[in-house]
């Protein structure tokens, strides 16, 4: 037990097993995510659509999205959720409800108002819920949840209405995949006048070129990993739900609240955890990649790091789903699988940033202190590690480089796409760094959230609220608890 070479063998058989199910898992949402077809588009006119937008001090971005849903969606109806605003923005909303008869903005007060995004949700299916006349058929109404600087493709009504998603009366949420940009402006000028030519390769919406990287490696991680996870999910029956893009029926809905109170619960995940009780309640869950969201990236580490900690620390605490899941019966097994899966990915990422230094710093103690030093060591077969180490370590991140360029038709480069590709392998690894702060704050009963802001202009900075604390400013999250110290409603 003393030999070193003991430890060394039990490192790398963990750090082995943990690279082999990484790269099966891969392939696995490689295969269907290359060979996925088209999503035929259906009659948006037999569905009722309301569209939720949480605000908390958005009046840097709020004005141009209501005016783009408004416009764009002239039979939908506009609910702006006022979080108890500090800024502009309630007397933004209040003129663009004057202005606009879609448009309904709901008001909620201290002490009730900024506990986290679920509870405004919430507030605003108690409305629809009210508005709703005796007798609607509320299978046919449908609930998107769309972040205050959304840009939503003028065709996903028409997609998301098709036979094989809300088409099907088994599908209960649908959700469309997620564009990461500087300029959403400027790419939802780029949407098609009509269906003719939406499958058409040429055509497919790309990110503007100007783009910085960071930006354009959360765009490839959203077009590329997880829309192939979601693309796998479909068969397995586990699509998993977003904050941004997320389509439930209102019937379905209603179930959730009818077992649990509320549609939307307090785990800083409230979106995968929607998904979670619409699958335990009996529905299924679609998603529908030739229709998009596109909302404004982040375009510094902290606040990257910062908004990925929060997604890992809520599918932590989406854990306590695992068993109910596993035992339901309205949930089939290779969906309660895959689900487990995705529920273990923050441990499993945590136990490979310890398993994998330690194996490394073993490897080195071990050849430089055997008969013949490091030479020998390299010699007697150590080089094989290095093809290993690019197999399990390297190729599955940098593969979507190229996939980025071949799927978005962003006009880049075959160079630049292996250049993404390299710098993927770094992104990923980075954002491991996110789990171990998920970590912590778990371990320290820390559920509150600095809420991330809208404004492209200012990312990465922080400003203050009424209260002294101190909020994030930067794109690509909505609505959280900023005051320290303060749950969320559970």
């Amino acid at each position: 037990m003393n030999d070193p070479r003991w430890y060394l063998a039990l490192l790398n058989t963990g750090a082995f097993l943990l690279c082999v199910s990484f790269l099966v898992y891969v392939l696995c949402i490689l295969r269907p995510f290359v060979r996925r077809r088209d999503t035929l588009p259906g009659d948006p006119d037999e569905y009722d659509l309301h569209f939720v937008v949480p605000c908390l001090n958005e009046e840097a971005v709020i004005t141009g999205t209501v005016r783009h849903l408004v416009t764009t969606f002239p039979r939908a109806r506009l609910w702006c959720v006022d979080d108890a605003s500090t800024d502009a923005t309630p007397r933004l909303l209040a003129a663009l409800e004057e202005e606009f008869a879609a448009v309904r903005v709901l008001t909620r007060r201290h002490p009730d108002a900024q506990q986290g995004k679920g509870p405004a949700l919430n507030h605003a299916w108690r409305a629809i819920d009210a508005e709703l006349p005796p007798g609607t058929d509320r299978s046919r109404v449908l609930v998107g949840i769309l972040d205050a600087d959304a840009r939503l493709d003028r065709l996903c009504p028409d997609l998301i209405s098709g036979p094989a998603m809300f088409g099907d009366p088994d599908v209960a949420a649908v959700q469309v995949q997620v564009r990461v940009t500087c300029d959403v402006d400027a790419l939802v000028s780029t949407d098609l006048d009509d269906l003719s030519s939406v499958f058409d390769p040429a055509t497919v919406h790309a990110p503007p070129r100007r783009d910085p990287l960071l930006i354009q490696l959360q765009d490839l991680e959203f077009t590329g990993p997880i829309a192939a996870m979601q693309v796998l999910r479909r068969r397995t029956g586990s699509v998993g739900m977003g904050g941004n893009g997320q389509f439930t029926r209102m019937a379905a809905l209603d179930r959730i609240a009818l077992e649990h109170g509320t549609p939307w619960h307090g785990a800083l995940l409230e979106d995968f955890e929607l998904g979670l009780h619409v699958l335990l309640t009996g529905g299924r869950t679609e998603y529908c990649d030739d229709t998009y969201v596109s909302q404004v990236g982040l375009t510094a580490l902290r606040p990257l790091i910062r908004q990925r900690s929060r997604w890992a620390q809520g599918g932590m605490q989406c854990m306590r789903y695992l068993w109910r899941v596993l035992s339901s019966p309205n949930v089939p097994l290779p969906a309660a699988l895959e689900i487990a899966y995705y529920l273990c990915v923050p441990w499993s990422q945590i136990t490979g940033s310890v398993v994998f230094p330690l194996a490394l710093g073993l490897d080195v103690h071990y050849a430089a202190t055997t008969g013949g030093g490091p030479t020998a060591w390299w010699v007697a077969g150590a080089w094989g590690v290095l093809p290993l180490a690019v197999l399990f370590g390297a190729l599955p991140h940098a593969v979507w480089g190229p996939l980025y360029r071949m799927r978005t038709r962003s006009g880049i480069s075959h160079g630049r796409a292996v250049r993404l590709g390299v710098a993927n392998i770094l992104y990923g690894y980075l954002l491991q760094l996110a789990v171990w702060w998920a970590l912590v704050r778990v371990l320290r009963g820390r559920h509150d959230w600095k809420k991330t802001a809208h404004d492209a202009g200012h990312a990465g900075t922080e400003v203050t609220t009424h209260d002294g604390a101190p909020v994030l400013v930067g794109a690509g999250d909505t609505h959280e608890t900023h005051a320290e110290g303060r749950e969320d409603a559970r």
